[in-house]
C-alpha cells in the first residue's frame, strides 16, 4: 500500500502524572490490548468502539463494507459504553499498546488531547483523501481541535432534538402543514402541550429525567444558549455562567411537569414508551431514537426544538475518529487507518440510518440521504453546542452526573432553582480549583 504519511519518532515515556491523570479522567476501569497480526495476508488495522445496538450491527455493517474492497483488515473491538470504554481507551494510549484507530466523543477530546494521549491527523492526507473543512459543517470541524491541530474527525452530530406524532398534532388542531408543532415561547409550549393532552386523555409533551443527567443537560443546555448565555471552565477559575439565564432555562422545564403537559416523575424509559404507545404528542429526546419511533411505526416528523428565546441552539454530541497514543508507529496500519476513515464519512448514509446527521456533507446532500426521515433535522448542524471544554466534560463523564445531583431537586419544586445551579457551579469550581490530571 502506498503510504504518503511521515512515520512520527517515537513519542516520550509519559510521566507518572500523566500516567496517574489519565485515570482519573476515564475513571475506573481495566486495561484493553489491540491485538496484533490477523494471520492474513492484509494488514490488520485495530478498532475500537463502543457502538452497541442498532448503532453497532450498522458500525459492523460499515467495517465489513469497507474491508471488502480495501487492503487492509479493520478488525473492530466493542467495548461497554462509558467510563469503561474510556478508561480502557486512556490506559492503552497511555501503555502505548493502544489500537491504531478508536471512536471518541469529540467532547471527551479536551481530556485526552493535552496529556498526549492522542495524536494530531495529518491535514493533508485527509485532504489528499477529500475530508477537510470544506467538507464538514464548521462547528463539527472546529470541534475537533484543539490548539490549533485537529485531534478528531466526525462521522456525525447527534443533537438533542422533538419528535412530534403528526396524527395527535393535528388531532389537537397544532399541526404545521409539515406536521411539526410550533412555539415560540415557554408559555406557548405549554400551552401546545395542553392541547395534544386534550387528545391523548395522558400527557401532551414526554420528557424523561429522572436519576439521568445526561437527559436534564441536554435540554438545559439547549434552553441556555438559546438565552445566548455563556459558559465557560478554565483551569484554576470559578465556572463562569450566567444565572439569570440557567434559572429561567431550569424554571421553563419545571413548569412543564405538571403531570398533564409532561408526567412530573417520568425516566427517560418511560417517556419513551409513553410516546411509543401514543399516550403523548411529542418526546424529547435524542436523534438515536429515530429508528425506535419509525420501527414502531408511530407516524413520525422531527425537527430542533423550537427556538423560544432569542437564538436558536440545541445541544449536541459527535462519534469522532482519533488516533491513539502510539510507542511506534507502524506506516502501513496508519496508512490504513486514513483510508478507513475516509471510507466511513463516505459511506455514511448507512450510519445516518441510526438518527445521526452524516459530519460529511456529500452525503448529507446526496439523494440517498434526503430520502430519508432522518434528513428533517439535517439542518440543526448549523446550530449545535458542544459542553464547555474541560478534561472532566463530555459524554459518558461525570459532569452530567454532577449536573443531576444538584438540579434535579430544583426541577422536582423542592429546592430553588437558583440554590441547584450554585451547588452544580460549586461542584464544578473544585474541579477547575485542582491541577489538570493531563496537562
Amino acid at each position: 500500500m502506498t503510504n504518503s504519511i511521515d512515520v512520527p519518532v517515537p513519542a516520550p515515556r509519559l510521566s507518572r502524572r500523566r500516567l496517574l491523570g489519565a485515570s482519573a479522567v476515564a475513571g475506573a476501569g481495566l486495561l484493553g490490548l489491540s491485538g496484533c497480526s490477523s494471520g492474513g495476508t492484509k494488514p490488520r488495522l485495530d478498532y475500537w468502539h463502543l457502538m452497541s445496538g442498532g448503532d453497532g450491527i450498522l458500525m459492523g455493517d460499515m467495517v465489513a463494507a469497507v474491508n471488502e474492497r480495501s487492503e487492509f483488515d479493520a478488525q473492530q473491538t466493542v467495548l461497554a459504553w462509558g467510563a469503561p470504554y474510556y478508561t480502557k481507551l486512556a490506559m492503552a494510549s497511555v501503555g502505548g499498546r493502544a489500537p491504531e484507530l478508536a471512536i471518541m466523543h469529540h467532547t471527551r477530546v479536551a481530556g485526552y488531547a493535552p496529556g498526549g494521549l492522542l495524536e494530531p491527523w495529518d491535514t493533508t492526507e485527509l485532504e489528499r483523501l477529500g475530508i477537510g473543512p470544506s467538507t464538514q459543517p464548521e462547528r463539527i470541524w472546529e470541534k475537533g481541535t484543539y490548539e490549533g491541530e485537529v485531534y478528531s474527525v466526525a462521522i456525525d452530530a447527534h443533537p438533542f432534538i422533538m419528535m412530534v406524532n403528526t396524527d395527535i398534532a393535528d388531532q389537537a388542531g397544532v399541526a404545521t402543514p409539515d406536521g411539526l408543532v410550533e412555539f415560540s415561547s415557554p408559555e406557548e409550549m405549554l400551552e401546545v402541550g395542553r392541547r395534544l393532552a386534550e387528545v391523548t386523555g395522558r400527557t401532551g409533551l414526554s420528557y424523561g429525567f429522572l436519576a439521568d443527567g445526561a437527559q436534564m443537560w441536554r435540554f438545559f443546555y439547549t434552553l441556555y444558549r438559546q438565552q445566548g448565555a455563556e459558559m465557560t471552565l478554565n483551569s484554576g477559575e470559578p465556572m463562569q455562567y450566567e444565572m439569570d439565564a440557567a434559572v429561567v432555562a431550569l424554571d421553563t422545564l419545571k413548569s412543564m411537569l405538571d403531570g398533564t403537559v409532561t408526567s412530573a416523575n417520568a425516566s427517560i424509559d418511560s417517556a419513551i414508551a409513553e410516546f411509543a404507545s401514543g399516550t403523548s404528542g411529542v418526546l424529547f429526546t435524542g436523534v438515536w431514537k429515530t429508528p425506535t419511533m419509525l420501527d414502531a411505526g408511530i407516524p413520525l416528523a422531527a425537527t430542533t426544538i423550537p427556538t423560544m428565546f432569542t437564538e436558536p441552539a440545541a445541544y449536541a454530541d459527535s462519534h469522532a475518529f482519533v488516533l491513539p497514543r502510539q510507542s511506534v508507529v507502524d506506516p502501513e496500519r496508519r496508512a490504513a487507518a486514513y483510508e478507513f476513515v475516509a471510507s466511513m464519512l463516505k459511506d455514511s448514509a448507512t450510519w445516518a440510518q441510526a438518527g445521526h446527521i452524516p459530519a460529511y456533507l456529500p452525503v448529507v446532500e446526496s439523494e440517498e440521504y434526503q430520502s430519508l426521515p432522518q434528513s428533517s433535522y439535517a439542518d440543526a448542524t448549523e446550530i449545535i453546542n458542544y459542553d464547555p471544554p474541560a478534561y472532566f466534560t463530555g459524554s459518558g463523564s461525570d459532569f452530567q452526573t454532577y449536573f443531576a445531583e444538584n438540579v434535579q431537586n430544583a426541577l422536582l419544586g423542592r429546592i430553588p432553582a437558583e440554590q441547584g445551579m450554585l451547588g452544580f457551579a460549586e461542584r464544578i469550581d473544585a474541579l477547575l480549583a485542582a491541577p489538570n490530571p493531563v496537562a
